[in-house]
């Protein structure tokens, strides 16, 4: 296949995954678009819940595997959307729609990489190529449910839109339930023990801690509360006030260690969500990162999560598009960035394997 001929096969792939809605958790469609094109194209394709996956042709189970992995999930679209989320608009050089840059450019360039390279023999790695669900939400019925049915993974390249940079470091994401305690009474008398106003105090302390430890890549952990709920009604002191924490993690501290200061400097009761999703990284001299810098794409440290959170060995995120663009109205991906990424791909995974 001519690159010309992968770019118009991945562009058309691609225009009717947006034309298919695929909110995180409702994927069954875009699952049964993604199995078919892989069987269209001689390739045994495989299917748990809504994921998809195949292995190259010549798969080895003496040699180390490499994942391929992006996700066909969507959030759903915003309210400030101008044009037809599902509806994939070329014009101008940008092909618009719900899922074009985060991260349905990426999957598809991917496949076209993964099929590039399927029939090839004697490759250093096995590849295995992977279109997951519920990225968007980091359900249970994603990546995390996929990897238990897979032959076992050395390390995996995530596409997620980097602009073509090497990502190889990731924030982790903990979120947090807390509730102040005080005691109800009436307002007019000014009396019990104003649950807000203990919850203040925890929120200030929220806004202004700084940890100690900062990550060399990713800098420091960041805290936001988010959310906040007191009151019944309007003469009632309240005696309970909730609030949401958002914490971006980082690999200075594990999540338990977080937890252990938060609770000793804050009085309110603090209960964790999960602490599943963790921050991610891998060594600047792995094979993976060598054959990118090759390339001349340079490392950082992303802020945002992604499915490497789940993974449990050493994981690289690139891809074509732009963070900045993902989750906004009018959602695009410049085509030129779609053929690049395919080479991109192509020219990274010759480098690694060859």
């Amino acid at each position: 296949m001519t690159s010309r001929e992968r770019l118009e096969d991945a562009l058309d792939l691609l225009s009717r995954l947006i034309a298919t809605p695929s909110f995180s958790g409702e994927e069954s469609a875009t699952a049964a678009i993604l199995q078919a094109q892989l069987s269209s194209a001689g390739i045994t394709a495989h299917r748990y819940l809504h994921n998809v996956w195949a292995a190259n042709l010549h798969f080895d189970a003496g040699k180390p595997t490499l994942l391929l992995n992006s996700h066909h999930d969507t959030v759903r679209p915003n309210a400030g959307y101008t044009r037809d989320p599902f509806s994939p608009t070329l014009e101008n050089g940008r092909l618009y729609g719900l899922g074009s840059n985060d991260a349905g450019g990426c999957l598809v360039a991917l496949m076209a990489a993964f099929r590039h390279f399927y029939a090839q023999e004697r490759l250093r790695y096995n590849l295995i190529w992977a279109g997951t669900a519920e990225e968007e939400t980091s359900g249970q019925n994603g990546i995390a449910a996929l990897l238990p049915q897979l032959p076992p993974i050395d390390c995996a390249l995530v596409g997620e839109p980097t602009r073509l940079q090497l990502a190889v470091a990731e924030k982790g994401l903990m979120v947090l339930d807390c509730t102040a305690y005080g005691q109800a009474g009436h307002a007019a008398r000014e009396e019990g023990i104003n649950a807000l106003y203990l919850a203040v105090d925890a929120i200030e302390w929220f806004r202004h801690y700084r940890f100690p430890r900062e990550s060399a890549l990713l800098g420091p952990v960041n805290m936001s509360v988010t959310q906040v709920s007191a009151g019944t009604q309007h003469n009632v002191v309240p005696d309970r006030c909730t609030f949401v924490v958002d914490i971006r993690s980082t690999d200075a501290y594990t999540h338990e260690e977080l937890l252990a200061i938060i609770c000793r400097y804050t009085s309110c009761e603090v209960i964790p969500r999960s602490t599943r999703l963790n921050p991610s990284g891998i060594p600047a001299d792995h094979p993976l990162v060598q054959a990118g810098l090759a390339l001349g794409s340079q490392p950082y440290g992303s802020p945002t999560l992604s499915d490497q959170a789940l993974m449990p060995f050493p994981s690289l995120k690139a891809g074509p598009g732009d963070s900045a663009r993902s989750h906004t109205a009018d959602e695009y991906l410049y085509v030129a960035e779609l053929e690049q990424g395919i080479d991109f791909y192509i020219n990274l995974l010759n480098n690694l394997l060859s």
